[in-house]
């Protein structure tokens, strides 16, 4: 079967009449000049399911219902259709597995964060050298069900941060955003909400599932990721951050994700 040709400039995201599975590699550089406040938030969605895959940087994605951090060595799925906007954070190197919607019913349903194991690495390089427009060989087709399964069976990692409907917690958010080291009372952040810290405290335990407390802790975890994966030292993190020394930095990371810094970044990166 004959198939239109992509335009030059096509990022195969919208690619409707393309192979069900189409994969391209893809760079960005860091640009010092762009600070976070400038980095525009634009929603938008895409026809195709897309895995993305980080290989250098890190790469925020924010939905409805909240953000995911996707670390080097992991990968980003992101259903067909949903809406989305995405954070660069540093140079970033990687790839993209896009996949035809009539294939993605057995794939997750929301946005998520997944580790990426040896057989997904590896067939996702092969279909580097497969055609974008012609349809699947049955060899092709047998390697997709792989990928389709190794996707599906793949354990979600712990990377998502709630994002709060109330406006008052959106604007406390974006201030402990602004100042990573600010370690001031829970009064204090209430009142920049222009509320009480009983109150703040139930608008956060009622509206995300958590107490004041762990969600100030996401909100510095996320600050540290971006950190960590613009090559910024464990010390000059934990320093920004407000942390009396290192070591309790690294204690509070590996409370979380079960791992040191160090050790959770370098992970898969000999594979």
């Amino acid at each position: 079967m004959d198939r239109q040709k992509p335009r030059e400039d096509c990022d195969y995201s919208e690619w409707r009449e393309g192979a069900e599975l189409i994969a391209r590699n893809w760079s960005h550089a860091r640009d010092e000049r762009v600070s976070r406040a400038q980095r525009p938030y634009v929603s938008h969605n895409h026809h195709r399911g897309q895995l993305i895959c980080i290989d250098e940087g890190l790469i925020q994605v924010n939905t409805e219902e909240g953000t995911w951090l996707l670390p080097p060595h992991r990968a980003g799925w992101i259903p067909p259709d949903a809406v989305h906007s995405v954070y660069f954070h540093g140079s970033l190197k990687g790839w993209s597995l896009l996949f035809a919607p009539s294939v993605c019913h057995e794939l997750p349903n929301a946005p998520c964060v997944i580790a990426m194991n040896d057989v997904l690495k590896v067939l996702s390089h092969r279909v580097l050298g497969w055609s974008k427009v012609a349809e699947l060989s049955p060899e092709q087709s047998r390697m997709l069900s792989v990928i389709l399964d190794e996707i599906s069976r793949a354990p979600h990692e712990d990377l998502y941060f709630p994002l709060p409907k109330d406006p008052r917690l959106q604007k406390i958010a974006q201030s402990m955003l602004n100042e990573p080291a600010n370690t001031q009372s829970v009064e204090h952040w209430a009142s920049i909400g222009a509320m009480s810290s009983r109150t703040l405290r139930r608008l956060v335990r009622t509206e995300l599932n958590m107490t004041f407390n762990m969600w100030r802790q996401q909100i510095q975890l996320i600050q540290a990721m971006e950190m960590l994966a613009r090559g910024k030292s464990v010390g000059d993190v934990s320093f920004a951050l407000g942390y009396a020394t290192p070591s309790n930095f690294i204690a509070m990371f590996r409370k979380v994700y079960g791992e040191s810094p160090a050790r959770y970044f370098s992970r898969h990166r000999a594979d």
